[in-house]
């Protein structure tokens, strides 16, 4: 379990397959280290476990059906990437739940600047647009944003000035992807209303939409 708060920029030395699986080579900053063999760890919202740690570098791996799934299979040498340590008991919980389980990747459309701040709009996949509400959560690629505005499948966020200079996202370009993770309790919303076998028309007759 993650929160969405980024603690460093790693970067990728190498990415290749070994049996039924691919590793990731990263370079992690000073602070987060000591990263040891058998721990969690988030690259860009994805949560991946850590096998080796040699210098400045781990080695993570990474599953087929995350590789198939995320943009992972996206990194070259010289990718820059978010990082998180798992959340420990006790700590403040400064973003939200983040499982770091990717449910989809999404298409960045544009990035504005406005001041000292930026808007940042990006076009999710279709099957995801159920979760996207306004003044809700999401993770991109790793960081925990509240979502401004929805229209459709596409939706966009503020990024403030410490998100623009301490995460990757300040230097998106448009038609770059990005890692998308809804906020978990809308799913289990979601499976619930389901299994009560209430319809959204009884949630309008009852003024909850």
């Amino acid at each position: 379990m993650f929160t969405g708060i980024v603690e460093g920029i790693g970067l990728v030395s190498d990415l290749y397959k070994r049996g039924d699986t691919w590793l990731l080579r990263l370079k992690v900053p000073s602070e987060l280290k000591p990263i040891n063999p058998g721990e969690s760890l988030s690259v860009d919202g994805c949560c991946l476990t850590v096998v080796e740690e040699v210098k400045d570098e781990i080695l993570v791996e990474v599953s087929w059906e995350t590789f198939s799934r995320t943009k992972i299979k996206r990194y070259f040498p010289g990718t820059k990437v978010n990082l998180e340590r798992a959340l420990q008991i006790g700590k403040r919980l400064g973003g939200h739940f983040v499982t770091g389980h990717v449910d989809g990747v999404g298409e960045v459309l544009s990035l504005e600047y406005e001041e000292r701040t930026a808007k940042l709009s990006i076009l999710a996949p279709s099957e995801l647009s159920r979760y996207l509400v306004e003044k809700g959560s999401i993770a991109v690629d790793g960081v925990s944003l509240t979502i401004n505005g929805v229209d459709g499948s596409v939706f966009w966020v503020t990024l403030v000035p410490f998100t623009l200079h301490h995460t990757t996202l300040g230097k998106l370009r448009s038609g770059e992807w990005v890692n998308l993770e809804v906020d978990i309790l809308a799913k289990y919303v979601e499976k619930l209303l389901k299994f009560k076998g209430i319809e959204e028309d009884f949630l309008k007759e009852h003024g909850f939409l």
